[in-house]
């Protein structure tokens, strides 16, 4: 083996090693996490309170699911444009009934 191969190797396995600590530590931070939801569940908070947890908890989740096990944390900004607008097409779609929606009824006559 020549000396070029040998550091190679090194640093091949170098960085296999960080990429797997970093697995681990989001593996880690999504099961924190996932306890933190369950203890939530526990506190008996008001509704909205609680929803609010949930939601965020699931989208911090979501997102470390996003940015490492799915690669986009190393992604072009082409990505997040288009994941930008999609995530204001979705709120407008949720934002939809909310607004439409008077005095009891959906659809008027």
């Amino acid at each position: 083996m020549t000396s070029d191969h040998a550091s190679m190797t090194d640093d091949h396995a170098a960085d296999i090693d960080r990429h797997v600590r970093v697995y681990i530590t989001v593996f880690v931070a999504l099961m924190v996490l996932t306890i933190v939801t369950v203890a939530v569940s526990y506190l008996h908070l008001p509704v909205a309170m609680a929803v609010t947890v949930a939601l965020l908890v699931a989208t911090v989740k979501g997102t470390l699911v996003a940015c490492y096990f799915m690669h986009l944390i190393s992604e072009k900004k082409l990505i997040y444009a288009v994941l930008v607008l999609t995530a204001v097409f979705f709120a407008a779609l949720l934002a939809l009934p909310a607004v439409t929606h008077s005095n009891g009824f959906w659809i008027h006559e």
